[in-house]
């Protein structure tokens, strides 16, 4: 079973920014579009963006637009998200995977990585 692997989470200040990274050292990312998910506690995990495996369309939950960004990077099977400007109700835990994704929605997930705390202080 594949299962992606992030990093970069922790935390930070309202306000702050961290960038978050998804990748897998044998499986390729290129031919596939690539979520980020996050849960918060006691709430069901949500959809905050996603890039389709050519980076021609992006996706972002309206509670994130003008913060984050999302980006890949095939030479390195990587996928980023660049968290900007921070708020408290960010904090959660944040997954990627293998979504259908177009520049109106996200749907779906497999291939869960075991996620990245992300926790903003007020």
């Amino acid at each position: 079973q594949v299962q992606l692997v992030e990093s970069g989470g922790g935390l930070v200040q309202s306000g702050g920014s961290l960038r978050l990274s998804c990748t897998h050292s044998a499986f390729s990312l290129e031919d596939y579009a690539i979520g980020w998910f996050y849960q918060a506690p006691g709430k069901e995990r949500k959809g905050v963006s996603c890039i389709t495996k050519n980076a021609e369309a992006t996706y972002y939950a309206d509670s994130v637009k003008g913060r984050f960004t999302i980006s890949r990077d095939n030479a390195k099977n990587t996928v980023y998200l660049q968290m900007n400007n921070l708020k408290s109700e960010d904090t959660a835990v944040y997954y990627c995977a293998l979504t259908t994704c177009n520049n109106r929605a996200m749907v779906g997930g497999f291939y869960w990585g075991q996620g990245t705390q992300v926790t903003v202080s007020s």
